[in-house]
This record gives structure tokens, sequence and C-alpha cells, in this order.
């Protein structure tokens, strides 16, 4: 396995939650939002916990393609249980397209950067934070630093 995904399974054991609710995904999404407001990056962030929508926001800039960008991500990361860049960055390591890999529609999927999955400790995947609108490496980093961010602040 190459560096890059080894990188990218290691996020996903680093950045884990002790625990998850809807003052932890506001705050999360607040700081996204902030950081794109600041920086005039035009985003969306949707996080959400199972079926719920925790937090939803847009920057100007954006459209409701980038809401359907979104809902491909989160179903993706769902349904594998990895980032969606991991996913999009296996196929590609393997030269294949999602349809031939896992025989699901591209148009249902996306494996393209930008959703992370929330994992609790000792437990799984909760939910999902997610970016769109930047190329996929800076959505998935976007949402990387927010995590990590987040988890340094509380353990303190």
């Amino acid at each position: 396995m190459d560096e890059k995904l080894n990188r990218l399974l290691l996020e996903e054991e680093e950045l884990q939650f002790t625990k998850f609710n809807a003052d932890v995904a506001w705050q999360i999404g607040s700081d996204l939002i902030e950081k794109a407001r600041s920086a005039n990056l035009s985003i969306t962030v949707d996080i959400t916990q199972g079926t719920h929508q925790l937090f939803h926001a847009s920057r100007p800039g954006t459209s409701a393609d980038n809401d359907e960008w979104v809902k491909r991500k989160v179903r993706l990361v769902y349904r594998f249980g990895h980032s969606s860049f991991y996913i999009g960055q296996l196929l590609k390591s393997k030269g294949k397209k999602i349809e031939e890999a896992y025989l699901v529609s591209e148009s249902e999927y996306a494996p393209h950067g930008g959703c992370f999955p929330v994992i609790i400790k000792g437990s799984g995947i909760i939910g999902t934070i997610t970016v769109s609108g930047l190329a996929q490496e800076d959505d998935h980093q976007l949402v990387v630093d927010a995590i990590r961010n987040y988890l340094k602040r509380e353990s303190k």
C-alpha cells in the first residue's frame, strides 16, 4: 500500500472522538465556516449523525450542486467505512473507477475528498463531516484540520 493511503488510514485512527453530539457538530461546523469566511472560500459544510443532519451551511459562490456532492460523499463514507478521499485514492491506486471495482454508480457514490467519518473510539462510525467546493484534497484537509483542532482543544 502506498504512503498516501497509509497516511489517510492513520488519520482515521488518530482523529476519533470520545463523544459527539449536536453541540460538537455546531462547534466544528462553525469553525469551518469561520475559516472559510476569513479566507473567502466558497464551500458547503455538512455534519451528520446517522441520518440526522446536525449542521449545514453554504458560503457565497456555492450552489445546489455542492449539496449533491455532499450527499454522494456521505453515502460513500457510510457504505465503505473510510474517508471519501481514501476510497478515491484507493481506486486511483488500482486504476479503477468505482463502477468497475464495487459495481456502484458514481452518480450515487462520490469517491472524491471532503467527507470524513465521525468515529467514536471503541464504537465505530456514527456520522460524517463533509466539505464541498474546493479541490478534493483541499476539501479533505479542511475537515481533517477542523477535527484535529477540535480534539486538541478538548484534550486540554
